[in-house]
């Protein structure tokens, strides 16, 4: 599979919220992969009006235009020509095999089972090593000598390096080569574990527990990826929270990439209650699709007391909560952040976050760009930037990051257990909670800077998505 740049994603507006226009893309003949991403770009990227190529009045004739798009020698070319600056569009995406991207969505991808993340050496930027951030439960990993913690510096015996990570770990089959951790040094220690990916479905509630502290009783959950399939186990875990009475809530997002727009809407809602109806996010669009639009209601995503499939949420009427996070929170865990805040409180403590404010629709090579009648030749689909999504303040502007409340960087020197007062940032949020409001700084021994994990290297590892915008 062929991919470009990393994506946020929101399922394509329903046909008949979509009508026709006389503009030259509606005159311009069906058939080609490079012809279907010129007619979709042109209808639905959000930086239109900044990329010339993509103008209604760009070219006089047809065979002009057929000449502009055949001039590229692949339709990733020609998708990345079309672009704007990359210093402003960052995720836009295309890939060569929708039966791939729509298997991501439900989190479901080829998966040893560990959740890892990719630092630089200190000192040096090429030089990389990992570290172990959690292990799937029945996964391959979880049947090995596996734990949060360890540090890899090397696959098939080959160093890590900015160069050659994605091709050894991007294997379905490798050996990871462990390091011990020496006061900062990553020194070799002879000791290696052999994984293999399966087609894994990744359950995002990944750990949920309560914690008792005199008349306070605080939920802790660890909440992996907005998977709309699994809303079930998410309101499952409030219903626990529900039944314990828990009476503050610290939502661990620190290594969550994001997923579906409509989950994010109905995992704040759970955290509330009390604003069902009211709005929970706005969707900014092009002008193209901003002139067709019959129903303003339609670019609006309310709370809400139901899932997807009718079932009533569990709800806690909390007026706070307490966010977890890291760099590699982004998209719908930063939507959940800042659609909150103009209604209750919402401490952060971490690190700041990713800053994906923006969305793109799920685009087929079809009439209606649905994956009804979609052409047969080939399996091409794209996912430009559609959107931005804004809070009901109208704040959408974070795309540097939203800042924490209490700074807190994750320290590889003393991580602690998930779920574990012995993880420093989980226990700081205890100690904020049972201390009133007080933080006690905490900062790591060394610091590494990020350079990639897990999630980020996978198909639509960075996404936002709307399952259906007229629901």
């Amino acid at each position: 599979m062929k991919k470009i740049g990393i994506t946020l994603l929101l399922v394509l507006l329903a046909q008949s919220f979509i009508k026709c226009s006389d503009d030259f893309d509606d005159k311009v003949p069906q058939g080609s992969v490079n012809s279907f991403i010129w007619k979709g770009l042109n209808q639905y990227y959000y930086w239109l009006t900044d990329s010339p190529d993509l103008a209604d009045n760009r070219f006089a004739t047809i065979g002009e235009y057929n000449n502009f798009i055949n001039s590229y020698n692949s339709p990733e070319a020609l998708f990345s020509h079309l672009l704007v600056d990359p210093s402003i569009d960052r995720f836009s995406v295309l890939y060569s095999d929708y039966t791939q991207l729509e298997q991501a969505l439900t989190g479901t991808q080829m998966n040893n089972g560990v959740d890892f993340e990719l630092r630089y050496k200190q000192g040096s930027s090429t030089e990389l090593f990992g570290w172990v951030r959690y292990v799937l439960p029945n996964s391959d990993a979880s049947t090995k000598t596996i734990y949060r913690g360890d540090i890899f510096y090397a696959v098939n015996g080959t160093p890590l390096t900015t160069s050659n990570y994605k091709s050894l770990l991007n294997e379905v089959n490798y050996t990871l080569n462990f390091a011990s951790y020496d006061a900062g040094a990553i020194t070799p220690n002879g000791t290696s574990v052999s994984l293999t990916k399966t087609n894994f479905s990744e359950n995002p509630v990944y750990m949920k527990k309560v914690f008792v502290d005199g008349s306070k009783k605080i939920g802790y959950l660890m909440y992996n990826g907005f998977y709309s399939n699994y809303e079930n186990e998410l309101n499952n875990a409030f219903a626990y929270f529900q039944g314990e009475g828990i009476t503050h809530l610290i939502l661990d997002l620190r290594y969550n990439s994001g997923g579906s727009v409509n989950t994010a809407t109905r995992l704040a809602s759970m955290i509330t209650g009390q604003f069902n109806n009211q709005v929970f996010a706005k969707q900014q669009w092009n002008y193209k699709i901003g002139n067709i639009i019959d129903n303003p209601e339609d670019l609006l995503n309310r709370f809400t007391s139901s899932l997807s499939n009718g079932n009533g949420i569990n709800h806690l009427n909390l007026n706070k909560v307490y966010v977890l996070t890291t760099k590699r929170s982004a998209s719908a865990s930063e939507l959940v952040i800042n659609g909150l805040a103009p209604y209750i409180d919402v401490i952060q403590i971490g690190d700041i976050t990713a800053g994906k404010n923006v969305g793109s629709i799920t685009v087929y090579d079809s009439p209606s760009f649905r994956k009804q009648n979609v052409n047969p030749t080939h399996k091409y689909a794209m996912q430009p930037i559609v959107l931005k999504i804004a809070n009901n303040a109208d704040f959408s502007d974070y795309t540097n990051g939203l800042e924490p409340d209490q700074t807190q960087l994750e320290d590889l020197g003393n991580l602690g257990a998930l779920g574990e007062n012995s993880d420093p940032l989980l226990n700081t949020a205890l100690n904020y909670i049972n201390i009133n409001g007080r933080f006690q700084q905490r900062a790591p021994a060394k610091l590494f800077n990020h350079f990639e994990d897990s999630k980020s290297m996978r198909l639509f590892g960075n996404e936002m998505y709307l399952d259906n915008p007229l629901d």
